[in-house]
């Protein structure tokens, strides 16, 4: 560990941590490190009138949810679906990234939007699809038909997007602005 290394740590114990956890992943070589992440919810009175919140085990965040704000009008309440597209657009944007840099590309930022679409019938709600809208601002390295291509080549690299696959239709729109 060099001096300047220890003193940001010291200034920063959540960078050392964060930076710890990168060591380890690189130090796995071929094997899958495991890591964990959790979200505890409290609810309170019923589905309809009740109301909960979801709390990361991080802290990162503590945020309001309820049912008539997952259907109807949100309140200033998040959803399950409001958060399974804050997961995919999140590393989806890591995905796409890294996958830039393999090909020697980069963009001086992106912008991605993830549209989760649900149905609500008789059975219950059914999460339909993800759409995922790509925005590649300053991008060095390619033109944008390769930036579509890299966009959908992340798509398949995305951890979330291997989750949700399969069970909802996932779809990529890429741009160069």
């Amino acid at each position: 560990m060099t001096a300047q290394s220890g003193i940001a740590n010291q200034r920063s114990p959540i960078a050392f941590a964060n930076q710890q956890s990168i060591n380890n992943l690189q130090s796995e070589g071929d094997r899958m490190a495991t890591f964990e992440r959790h979200v505890d919810v409290e609810w309170r009175g019923s589905v309809m009138e009740g109301r909960g919140e979801a709390k990361a085990g991080t802290g990162a965040f503590s945020l309001p949810v309820s049912f008539p704000a997952r259907i109807g009008d949100a309140g200033g309440k998040t959803s399950p679906e409001e958060l399974m597209a804050a997961a995919h657009a999140a590393c989806y944007a890591m995905a796409l990234n890294g996958t830039l840099g393999r090909k020697g590309a980069s963009a001086d930022r992106t912008l991605v939007r993830a549209t989760i679409t649900a149905d609500k019938g008789d059975a219950g709600i059914k999460i339909a699809s993800s759409k995922l809208e790509v925005t590649a601002y300053g991008l060095k390295g390619l033109d944008a038909a390769g930036f579509t291509e890299v966009a959908k080549e992340a798509e398949g690299r995305c951890p979330v997007s291997n989750v949700y696959r399969g069970t909802m239709a996932i779809t990529v729109d890429a741009r160069v602005a």
